[in-house]
């Protein structure tokens, strides 16, 4: 059985849903596209021991601290390792607003996805926050976010390559 062009082209759309190459997905696809959950947030008073257990019980690497519903800060994994981890810091009583990064670097969601990638390796994020025109926050896209999305990109045949291109496989790794 062989398929006609008309039929391999809707079978790899099937499989592979938008622009066929990666270098078109970096700068049609926006942020938007890519977040999957609403952002865990946290009211700029939160006791650094109420967003440790919301972190923990969300399984979130990251919250963003909001006043009046407007982003005034992040607060992240890294910053309880590098911050808090070790102190003589009595968790109930200190409040986020003394341990996050405040005014963090936020993107609109129209924003492409080479954009924001540019943004976060040059300055070493992992994180970013996506607000809106009122600087409510709106989502918060990772590196880990948007390398999954993208590696959806890659067609199949060269994920399974032979860790030596030049060698060929005899039969497929993994399985």
């Amino acid at each position: 059985m062989s398929l006609d062009n008309d039929e391999t082209d809707r079978v790899l759309e099937e499989e592979h849903p938008g622009p066929n190459d990666i270098e078109s997905a970096l700068v049609t696809i926006t942020l938007s596209d890519v977040v999957e959950h609403t952002p865990l947030l946290v009211e700029v008073d939160t006791s650094l021991a109420a967003v440790i257990e919301a972190m923990q019980r969300e399984n979130r690497g990251t919250v963003l601290v909001v006043e009046a519903g407007k982003l005034v800060g992040i607060f992240t994994e890294r910053d309880v390792l590098m911050k808090v981890a070790g102190r003589p810091i009595d968790l109930k009583q200190s409040k986020v607003s003394l341990f996050m990064t405040h005014n963090p670097v936020c993107l609109p969601a129209d924003s492409p996805v080479a954009f924001a990638l540019n943004r976060m390796v040059l300055e070493g994020f992992r994180h970013i926050p996506v607000v809106d025109d009122d600087h409510r926050p709106m989502a918060e896209v990772s590196m880990r976010n948007l390398i999954e999305y993208l590696s959806d990109f890659f067609n199949r045949d060269v994920l399974n390559l032979p860790p030596d291109p030049q060698i060929k496989s005899v039969k497929r790794e993994g399985a």
